[in-house]
């Protein structure tokens, strides 16, 4: 575990006794209260974040408006700052969950909110009258007046003229309606095109979000690391622990529900998957730390990331999250989980 003042073996850790005897001992990064003077920046979008973003992805589907209020506490009570969602979460339950949330804690303005659009069926590609009608629905929703980083999805759309949906980016953003833009499912050649645009006027893409973890790499790691890195985007990869596979929780084909999450699940039960839950498992020993804490400590030791998306689906899960930015990873460490990985 990474510490304020010290390392770990000066702070006691692995003797119980010295942990708690002397008030100057080093302070753990994560806990109630703490978190809050833990900030990175995001890229150049003059936004400090905790180097963890909370997703909504689960709220209004699988998770009900109390529980996500309860993961959104308790995020908030270890320092938690940044909130990602998207229109097409729940069709929208996500938004209208937050937005609940933000009012009646009085949040807001302590906040950085991340909303993707793009994917919504209501308000599908990056064409110009619908990237409008998403970000004032968006924004109705959340019951904001700005969307700080508003992420274009192109999973749907690599046809619209990149021009046309900058020019639109720009409108919305002299209008107050939002602050920075992100991509997501960019391509490195689309972003090089956003970056030659940008050169001309138009807004710059900041943030790059791209679905990158211990067990899915090979979109990343390769040409478009290096365009993020080139154009120094702030990488916030979702899908961090690849829908709860890298938590260590899902171990048997037979215990793993139905659906589409437990294919999912199940599809990562192979050489490689158990390859690689057996070196997490060895490295959270070694630390006496969660699996899923390691899992987004390997996240943040990669190049270009700054803050990783994570789910949770209760307040307790949060608890376990958090201690990921408070790990630092040796470089044997780093070696095992990445070699099981490859």
């Amino acid at each position: 575990m990474r510490l304020f003042g010290g390392s770990t073996a000066e702070a006691g850790i692995d003797a119980p006794a010295q942990a708690v005897s002397h008030p100057s001992a080093p302070i753990p990064v994560v806990g109630p209260g703490i978190g809050e003077a833990v900030r990175v920046s995001l890229g150049e979008t003059g936004f400090a974040t905790f180097p963890l973003m909370l997703g909504a992805a689960e709220f209004g589907w699988n998770v009900d408006l109390e529980t996500s209020h309860g993961i959104l506490d308790r995020y908030v009570e270890f320092g938690g700052n940044a909130i990602h969602t998207a229109d097409g979460f729940s069709g929208g339950r996500s938004e209208h969950i937050i937005g609940e949330w933000l009012r009646s804690r009085g949040r807001r303005d302590r906040m950085t909110l991340s909303v993707r659009v793009g994917a919504h069926a209501d308000n599908p590609g990056l064409g110009s009258v619908n990237l409008v009608r998403a970000v004032e629905g968006s924004l109705t929703r959340l019951g904001i007046e700005r969307i700080d980083v508003l992420h274009l999805d192109a999973s749907l759309d690599q046809t619209t003229n990149l021009e046309d949906t900058l020019a639109t980016t720009e409108w919305l953003r002299d209008a107050g309606k939002i602050s920075a833009i992100g991509a997501f499912r960019f391509t490195p050649e689309r972003l090089v095109e956003a970056r030659i645009l940008a050169s001309a006027g138009y807004p710059r893409i900041e943030v790059l979000d791209e679905p990158y973890n211990l067990i899915r790499r090979q979109s990343f790691e390769g040409d478009l690391r290096l365009v993020a890195a080139a154009q120094n985007l702030a990488v916030t990869p979702s899908h961090a622990l690849e829908h709860g596979f890298l938590s260590g929780r899902h171990r048997s084909k037979a215990l793993m529900s139905r659906g589409v999450r437990g294919e999912q699940l199940r599809g990562h039960l192979n050489r490689r998957g158990i390859r690689i839950l057996r070196a997490l498992d060895s490295v959270a020993g070694e630390l006496e730390a969660p699996v899923a804490a390691v899992s987004i400590a390997w996240l943040l030791a990669q190049r270009t990331i700054v803050a990783p998306i994570v789910n949770a689906f209760a307040a307790q899960h949060v608890d376990e999250l958090m201690q990921g930015a408070g790990i630092a990873l040796s470089r044997a460490q780093l070696g095992e989980l990445t070699r099981a990985g490859d």
